[in-house]
């Protein structure tokens, strides 16, 4: 088992990001998680949080392929009274709410292009501006962000800025996807039956042998 909250790691490969994941948390360089959907992105993300001096500080995630564009520089970076129909008051934004803590940006893969510039001004001078606002806004943060599309790709394709690839991946984490992890995915499977046991106040006995093998 793992020392990280949440985590279940058996297999070598597992352990292998667990280290790593506590190896990186007490420095404050900006990590890449990269890795398939379901493989435990945002848990490690959390621990690499909970592991760090800025624990006491808030863990603040945003996914960046769940908001329409349109919405998403507001959720990140806020807003002014006016600055567009139906803003009506002063909006804090997902970095100013991670203030001495962590900030997780899912998928940011997918995060348009424009706001690609703007987040890389953003980890170069570690300010921003709400929109509508001229007033920069000094924020101490730190960034992970995670992914679980191929950047390297997206880069060739002039979908995703290299600049900013480097500003976010200082530290590289590649998280194995379940089929790579052999007898820990039973592991795993037997994990989230007891948690479901417990949770529904049920006896479950196990997996039978068909489940297993499946």
């Amino acid at each position: 088992s793992s020392p990280l909250a949440g985590i279940i790691a058996t297999d070598e490969a597992m352990l292998k990001v667990c280290r790593m994941v506590e190896k990186v948390a007490p420095t404050d360089v900006s990590v890449l998680i990269l890795g398939e959907s379901g493989t435990g992105k945002e848990l490690l993300a959390h621990a690499i949080h909970d592991l760090s001096a800025r624990k006491a500080g808030r863990f603040v995630a945003i996914n960046c392929a769940a908001i329409p564009e349109q919405l998403l520089e507001s959720e990140l970076f806020g807003h002014e009274k006016g600055a567009f129909t139906g803003a009506v008051k002063q909006t804090l934004g997902k970095v100013e709410m991670a203030e001495g803590g962590t900030l997780f940006l899912d998928e940011i893969g997918d995060m348009p292009a424009p706001l690609q510039a703007k987040l890389l001004r953003f980890l170069q001078d570690r300010v921003i501006e709400r929109l509508g606002g001229r007033q920069p806004i000094p924020v101490n943060v730190r960034v992970v962000c995670a992914t679980n599309q191929d950047l390297q790709a997206l880069i060739a394709e002039q979908r995703f800025r290299q600049d900013l690839y480097y500003r976010i991946s200082a530290v590289t984490i590649n998280v194995p996807p379940l089929r790579q992890r052999g007898s820990g995915v039973i592991v795993l499977a037997q994990a989230i039956l007891q948690r479901i046991a417990a949770e529904s106040a049920t006896k479950l006995r196990g997996l039978s042998d068909d489940a297993l093998a499946a």
